[in-house]
């Protein structure tokens, strides 16, 4: 690296690490928003090669930087980065997989033992001193004994939730975009068909204009009265006015949710069920696992600069590290 430091752009907030890492060996540019690129002159959007981003980077703001050579999107999910338009400029898009697959596996179980046995109604109830004074909590309605399974995406992190799932002698099977050949897990498909065939549907996909809404009020109805939704992918995957209305006729029993429409704006119908455990948006929110994904992405912006190659390329853009 030259001792004229590389001028990395950073729009919006993001986790405290990656600003402090990058600092050390870029000169870092901040703005408020991906719509802010006017607070910096001509000549510095022209000096900027690279970006950290936790959320929006668009199209336009790429091309307010005509020098822009590498992208480090925080998090697995990057569908708030216009990912066409980098891949036609040339612009390498990097993510930061596997280092949360664990903590968001363990997440969903937690989350999925949480809407079936009530526990967080449970150490309310005893909190409020209800266990003293009116005698046990009531039995949970539904257990995880018995119940059959269905996974919506089998990608790292929904192969890790499977392996979590096993020693509970539960049923497992799946649906993704084409079956998975070195598993033993029955593939489904369509998610109407996996759907029917299980009463626990959990999804792990990400946003894309193909999942958008495909948890839909049909598949719903498929899922039937006595089945639970876990959602740990992305709040886009569900058509959430349809949920809220099968949560409140019985259409399905229960749901567990980490992941929202219009984050952080939680509906009201939604907080005011009984029949649904509600986590904001925390399925990798452990110290450990951000600090691992904040230094992956500095480490992609760094990998860049020294040797042309992106450590975690997104497939859209793979090919040009």
């Amino acid at each position: 690296m030259s001792s004229e430091r590389i001028a990395v752009l950073i729009p919006g907030r993001i986790h405290p690490r990656v600003r402090a890492r990058l600092a050390e060996r870029f000169e870092l540019l901040e703005i408020d928003s991906a719509e802010a690129a006017e607070a910096l002159s001509e000549e510095t959007r022209a000096r900027v090669r690279g970006a950290a981003v936790s959320g929006k980077f668009p199209a336009t703001l790429m091309e307010a930087l005509p020098d822009l050579q590498v992208i480090a999107s925080f998090g697995v999910g990057y569908d708030g980065v216009d990912v066409k338009a980098a891949a036609a400029r040339g612009i390498t898009v990097t993510n930061t997989p596997d280092v949360l697959n664990d903590e968001v596996a363990d997440t969903t179980i937690a989350l999925l033992l949480n809407t079936l046995r009530r526990f967080p109604a449970a150490e309310t109830y005893l909190r409020a001193g209800r266990w003293a004074e009116e005698g046990p909590f009531p039995l949970s309605s539904m257990s995880l004994k018995g119940r059959r399974v269905g996974i919506h995406g089998l990608g790292r992190i929904g192969l890790e939730i499977a392996e979590r799932l096993v020693p509970f002698k539960v049923d497992i099977s799946y649906h993704t975009r084409r079956p998975r050949g070195e598993v033993s897990f029955t593939y489904h498909e369509s998610l109407v068909e996996l759907a029917r065939a299980v009463d626990t549907l959990i999804s792990i996909v990400p946003s894309t204009p193909e999942t958008k809404g495909s948890i839909n009020a049909e598949v719903l109805w498929a899922l039937g009265p006595e089945g639970v939704l876990i959602n740990v992918g992305r709040g886009s995957t569900v058509d959430q006015p349809a949920l809220i209305r099968a949560l409140q006729d019985g259409t399905i029993a229960a749901a567990g949710l980490d992941v929202y429409a219009d984050e952080p704006q939680v509906p009201e119908e939604l907080i005011l069920l009984d029949n649904v455990s509600l986590l904001p948006h925390v399925a990798s929110a452990s110290e450990p696992t951000r600090n691992a994904m904040a230094d992956l992405v500095v480490d992609n912006v760094i990998a860049w600069f020294e040797t042309g190659k992106a450590l975690t390329p997104v497939p859209e853009t793979a090919a040009l590290s």
